[in-house]
């Protein structure tokens, strides 16, 4: 293919650790590019072509970029393994990974489970490159080790200051540093006790989790502990919330809209089931939008986009769901409606109540377009005197419904 482009994927060995089918296509490239470390790296004599760094947004220079090369023999430089957190998914996504030749080296985290001697297939990897930072807190739990890639020297110090504020000081952290390189070096210490502000800027961090003793307890199913969520009331409770979660049955890559979002728990539950998992929560109340964003930072799933106005009419423009939950407002004037022409064939809807107005509207609909309806009562036991009793929470009306295959 003329116009194929060249990854090749390098690492902290440089030239050396290339093998000769790499080095063969970096000496043919009239034209190499990457970041200044990586062509630090070539030898400029063996690798005679144009160097060119790549500019700052990356992203949106890459077309321009290629193109004003069209026909001169291309190959772009990447850490590592390109495909695994590189620019090997920005340039296939870009300009379509036919035209790509991907040449890989293998990646910082094979170097780092061979040095600890941790199988790569049951050991988790967080990227905080561009992330932010609260994304890792989704993946804390007792007794896991995960590998979390840095985005530059202050890392290692962000991400134990992070541990020791949410209750994780006693986690290992290991940063390994320079993989394969002359300069590989190994920091060791619990978050609680980490001591360097500053480390290589090429690193990979291990962390062998441990929860304070007094740390609430999060599990990996929907139906976190109410406790878990900063909030005024406006809550859908555990029981009900781990219900919802099922019928809203969400898989990976799909999106809801959280319609009504109170405190954000449904829309933060349904991305902490997978990490591709995408919400938008609409919630009129500015108070509560931003104890949204709070909430959702605390629980590990900063990418919750919150959109603060009333529905229907905050739902103007918004991609399409695969799924809609609806946890208040369902007595304004148009929202069942255009929640059920947004969904695609396929598409689940759930809706939540507790008032007898917004029953007889889901009841009608139940009537309309079938699906479940179903009454939700859950009881708590508490003290009664010197005995125990049971003290009943409202009822829960839910309406549950996917969309046919056909849609008129």
């Amino acid at each position: 293919m003329n116009d194929a482009i060249a990854v090749v994927g390098i690492g902290a060995d440089g030239w050396d650790g290339l093998p000769e089918t790499s080095r063969r296509v970096l000496g043919a490239a009239e034209v190499l590019i990457g970041a200044p470390r990586q062509l630090g790296l070539l030898p400029g004599d063996t690798c005679p072509g144009e160097r060119i760094t790549w500019p700052t947004p990356l992203r949106p220079a890459v077309p321009g970029l290629l193109a004003a090369h069209q026909g001169r023999t291309i190959a772009v430089l990447a850490s590592g393994d390109p495909s695994f957190y590189g620019i090997g998914r920005t340039l296939a996504e870009t300009v379509g990974a036919d035209r790509l030749r991907i040449h890989p080296h293998p990646s910082s985290v094979s170097y780092a489970c061979a040095r600890l001697g941790w199988p790569l297939e049951d050991t988790e990897t967080v990227s905080l490159v561009a992330r932010p930072l609260a994304a890792l807190s989704a993946a804390l739990h007792p007794g896991r080790r995960l590998l979390v890639l840095g985005e530059g020297p202050e890392t290692p110090a962000r991400v134990a200051a992070l541990l020791r504020d949410t209750g994780w000081g006693g986690t290992r952290i290991r940063v390994l540093e320079q993989l394969g390189g002359d300069r590989e070096r190994l920091l060791d210490a619990t978050a609680a006790d980490w001591p360097h502000e500053r480390t290589d800027a090429l690193h990979v961090l291990a962390l062998d989790c441990v929860r304070d003793p007094d740390t609430l307890r999060l599990g990996a199913v929907p139906g976190l502990p109410d406790e878990a969520y900063e909030h005024d009331g406006q809550l859908t409770k555990r029981y009900v919330r781990a219900a919802t979660l099922a019928a809203l049955a969400p898989a990976p890559g799909e999106l809801l809209w959280d319609i009504g979002g109170g405190s954000g728990s449904i829309g933060v539950e349904w991305m902490r089931t997978h990490r591709s998992c995408r919400a938008i929560t609409v919630e009129k109340s500015p108070e509560r939008a931003a104890r949204i964003e709070r909430n959702a930072d605390a629980l590990g799933v900063p990418g919750l986009r919150v959109v603060t106005g009333p529905a229907p009419a905050a739902l103007t423009g918004l991609p399409a769901p695969h799924a809609i939950f609806i946890g208040g407002g369902l007595t304004a004037p148009g929202l069942l409606d255009a929640c059920w022409d947004a969904l695609p064939a396929g598409g689940r809807l759930v809706a939540n109540t507790v008032t007898l107005e917004s029953e007889a509207l889901l009841a009608e609909r139940h009537r309309r377009h079938g699906g479940e309806l179903i009454r939700l009562a859950v009881a708590t036991a508490v003290p009664v005197g010197g005995f125990t009793g049971w003290r009943q929470a409202m009822p829960v009306t839910q309406w549950s419904v996917t969309t046919p295959g056909e849609r008129a």
